[in-house]
């Protein structure tokens, strides 16, 4: 039955299964844009580059796929100062399932502060911007909207950092060493020009700054990165939120709680 004569067919340019003759439920052979996945890329491929496969029509270069790779190890663990490692670490000492405790960490790191739609945000710019300092001036002067959206205005500079006062050492580390890498020409253009762009912001460079560039120099799309950010900082999560789970939340840091006595409520 061709694809015409079945509305139920599943379309996918992405992935091509094959089932075995006696069972039509169970795959013989899986296609990735046309690789056999377990019959040739399992013990031969890396994980960036299935992962970049799965996106794009080709393999990555071997500079990109150096450059996702080192990308992903700069991101798998934003720590436990970062919200959504912190709400995973709430789910772990609850004892939350699995899934609870990262579908937490999404919920909170899917955010316009260092989260998957910041990245989004900072990779438009970098789509409609590239390499022109005066188009970022505008940008940054002139912050356009989406009307319409979900989402409230941005309150501060995507990709760089609104609580900090100079560029943090993690942050410039990791520029350097991804500039190494020579994958595209955002990353070494905004390694030379990062302190002007930092005075036209008015705040410093953040680590979600390095990281639209490196995916714009991956040719990722801004919908496309900001799944992938989402994606790569949940390791983490998962690691933190087990490793608080026996220890319990009387042994937790949920911070200070004052209570006010109903008296005082208006008062100055």
């Amino acid at each position: 039955m061709s694809e015409k004569e079945n509305p139920n067919a599943i379309r996918s340019r992405i992935w091509r299964e094959e089932s075995e003759p006696d069972n039509p439920f169970a795959t013989k052979a899986a296609y990735c844009r046309g690789f056999d996945v377990y019959g040739e890329m399992v013990g031969q491929a890396r994980w960036v580059e299935m992962l970049y496969l799965l996106f794009f029509e080709e393999p990555p270069t071997a500079a990109q796929a150096d450059l996702l790779e080192a990308l992903a190890v700069a991101l798998a663990n934003p720590g436990p100062r970062d919200a959504s490692i912190h709400a995973a670490m709430c789910g772990g000492v609850c004892g939350s399932t699995a899934a609870s405790s990262l579908m937490a960490a999404l919920a909170v790191g899917a955010g316009q502060l260092s989260g998957g739609r910041e990245i989004f945000l900072a990779m438009e710019g970098w789509a409609s911007c590239g390499t022109d300092l005066d188009a970022w001036k505008n940008r940054f002067d002139n912050f356009p909207t989406s009307a319409g959206s979900i989402w409230p205005k941005a309150d501060h500079t995507p990709g760089f950092d609104p609580h900090g006062v100079s560029t943090a050492t993690t942050v410039t580390q990791t520029l350097s060493c991804l500039v190494r890498y020579q994958a595209g020409p955002f990353l070494p253009w905004l390694n030379e020009n990062r302190e002007a762009m930092e005075k036209l912001a008015g705040i410093p460079l953040a680590l979600s700054g390095v990281a639209a560039a490196a995916f714009a120099d991956l040719g990722f799309s801004p919908e496309q990165a900001e799944m992938i950010h989402l994606l790569l900082r949940l390791p983490g999560a998962a690691a933190h939120a087990l490793e608080q789970r026996p220890l319990g939340y009387k042994k937790f840091p949920f911070g200070t709680v004052e209570l006010v006595d109903e008296s005082d409520w208006g008062q100055p």
